[in-house]
């Protein structure tokens, strides 16, 4: 069997990359011999990490070629069909859907999570592509209720994210041994967002006070050189000392340390992910609804949103504290949540592949 995946890959932000990651691990341990071809934004660095074919995502004959060869396309998962960080998004995406359908391939949309949708030709464009497609998965009940809102009358499942269903590290990695860590160390995962009322240096602020009550600090960038920006920028803020972890570690590296940590407070959905994997309680600070969609599944607190004024960095600091006392407790209640996310994230799967072999 020969599937083709669309996402967004290949662009080293390594929550997506994480995504393509487990459902390829998924899909072959379903099926060792299923040939997997990305629609990838660097297709040599897909193919290398992988072990897959990959095409460019923007060369439109390469991609037709693809899809002709295959015997299905999967959408997904991550936050694909959106306009909030970009006009692009969902004519794109929608557009490879379109693609499949013309060439008779049929269709599965993935674990997606879905919107935030402003634009109403965006809606409309949404609507009118996922009437058509055979099969839809979201990862949250927003994202099922934002659909049936806009009118898609395909039966949506809810199920869990991909990377719930990848194992965590066996051991800390050569870097966090490096680092020989005396004190209880603390995770953070920070990413740049415009319209956030000053967080950075709230949270600067909270981790000040974090290090001297005698906790270390450890930022991870989750987006490559992107993120790794944003970390130095809010340690720039800090006056007490604090490290960041290498932007370009893997998938497997990043996961490690979160494991490692004994707290994360964390922007980004898949270092919240990566969290409840490895069983590290966390903090959100929210950004989009789906950083609540997924505390809420994993049972926990989301601390704060960055587009608010009703947080400081020394409530920060205290709810830091808190959750430390608690560490024990709110480890085993996440651990309760996630459970059957964990077992369930390979299911979708068997379904896409089921679907793919009905079709043909």
């Amino acid at each position: 069997m020969n599937v083709v995946i669309s996402g967004y890959y290949g662009f080293h932000n390594v929550g997506d990359e994480a995504i393509l990651y487990a459902i390829i691990q998924a899909l072959r341990a379903h099926d060792p011999h299923v040939q997997v071809t990305v629609l990838s934004n660097d297709p040599s660095f897909t193919e290398r990490t992988y072990g897959v074919r990959a095409v460019n995502r923007w060369r439109i004959n390469d991609i037709i070629q693809a899809l002709r060869e295959s015997d299905g396309l999967i959408s997904g998962g991550g936050s694909l069909l959106q306009d909030q960080t970009g006009w692009r998004s969902i004519p794109y995406y929608t557009g490879i859907m379109q693609l499949a359908k013309w060439l008779g391939k049929p269709v599965m949309v993935y674990a997606q999570g879905m919107g935030p949708v402003n634009k109403k030709q965006n809606q409309w464009l949404m609507k009118w592509t996922l009437n058509q497609v055979d099969r839809i998965t979201v990862r949250d009940e927003p994202s099922a209720r934002l659909l049936h809102t806009l009118g898609v009358k395909r039966s949506i499942a809810v199920v869990p994210d991909p990377v719930m269903g990848l194992k965590p590290p066996t051991s800390p990695t050569t870097w966090w041994n490096e680092q020989s860590f005396t004190r209880p160390v603390i995770a953070v995962s920070v990413r740049d967002w415009p319209r956030g009322r000053d967080f950075k240096r709230k949270i600067a602020a909270a981790l000040d006070r974090s290090v001297q009550a005698g906790y270390h600090v450890v930022f991870i960038p989750m987006h490559g050189r992107h993120d790794d920006e944003t970390s130095r920028r809010v340690l720039q803020m800090m006056t007490e000392h604090a490290v960041v972890a290498p932007h370009d570690a893997s998938i497997e590296e990043k996961m490690a340390i979160i494991q490692s940590a004994h707290l994360l407070v964390g922007m980004r959905l898949h270092a919240l992910i990566f969290a409840a994997v490895a069983h590290t309680p966390f903090i959100a600070l929210s950004y989009d609804p789906k950083i609540d969609a997924f505390a809420e599944q994993a049972n926990q607190p989301v601390f704060a949103h960055v587009e608010r004024d009703d947080w400081d960095g020394e409530a920060l600091f205290s709810y830091i504290q808190q959750c430390m006392h608690e560490r024990e407790e709110r480890k085993e209640t996440m651990a309760r949540a996630v459970a059957l996310l964990q077992q369930h994230a390979q299911q979708t799967a068997a379904q896409a592949l089921a679907l793919f072999r009905n079709k043909n």
